[in-house]
């Protein structure tokens, strides 16, 4: 989707009332790619994307939300200005050719890296609703969801020592942000929290690591209008690391853009 805050400097440590405490010492919790953990994840992006939990619901989702990126659509917000939706309609078309958007890719090329709707209006939101029945356009977001987002962040996630909520924050920012070169993407975003705090694969606190990458997320939001409300961080991801939630165990309860969600 991408192309591309108030700290909590006093969040307490983990404690014994936390969901994570029932972890037997020595062991390891699921991360976000355990089949269970990765479909709270699609539901926590699909609350502050769609203002819904049912995340399938989305694969015909598509508008122009207005923030120069052209077309938002699907499940991941793949945008036609930001290179993902064409890659998703290229992939979608090497497995199924003559699809009902394959017609649009030359529109979809030069689009790109603009929020030009030029050669796409006024028949491609129909068009796409219509993909979006097709179980391998499905499938095709599913895995470049996976490939450009997902596996990604869990991957960086793991490797910075992160549990669970560490990798959805991870996730949660490369959605929005994107992983390039520009100064809001979700690796300088990382680099930013990496200047104040040590990720616990370097030996680091990872309450205090999170809160300073979830101080820099908030302040790369900020640079952009589309991107200024923040609950999304802050009345949700700051929430279970306020309650010691490393592992995203449920029940889950948070809001977003002032709507109320629970996942028991």
């Amino acid at each position: 989707m991408g192309l591309i805050g108030a700290s909590l400097a006093a969040v307490p440590l983990l404690g014994g009332g936390s969901a994570s405490a029932a972890v037997t010492p020595g062991t390891r919790a699921p991360g976000l790619d355990d089949p269970a953990k990765k479909e709270i994840a699609m539901k926590l992006v699909s609350s502050a994307e769609n203002s819904s939990l049912d995340w399938k619901a989305q694969y015909q989702y598509i508008e122009d939300i207005g923030d120069g990126r052209g077309y938002t659509a699907g499940i991941i917000g793949f945008c036609s200005g930001t290179g993902d939706m064409l890659d998703l309609v290229e992939l979608y078309t090497s497995r199924k050719p003559g699809n009902v958007l394959a017609s649009y890719l030359p529109a979809l090329r030069r689009v790109d890296g603009t929020d030009s709707h030029t050669g796409l209006d006024p028949n491609y939101p129909r068009d796409w609703r219509r993909a979006a029945q097709d179980t391998a356009f499905q499938q095709a977001q599913n895995d470049e969801r996976d490939r450009v987002y997902f596996d990604p962040a869990v991957g960086q996630g793991k490797a910075d020592g992160l549990r669970a909520l560490g990798q959805f924050a991870y996730y949660d920012a490369i959605v929005m942000h994107g992983d390039g070169t520009d100064p809001l993407s979700f690796r300088n975003i990382r680099e930013r929290a990496l200047r104040s705090a040590v990720p616990p694969a370097q030996g680091g606190d990872e309450v205090r690591y999170l809160n300073a990458f979830l101080d820099a997320r908030v302040w790369a939001m900020r640079q952009e209008e589309a991107h200024s409300d923040t609950s999304r961080v802050d009345t949700a991801q700051r929430v279970f690391l306020r309650n010691g939630n490393l592992d995203l165990n449920p029940p889950l309860d948070w809001k977003v853009y002032g709507d109320s969600f629970h996942i028991g």
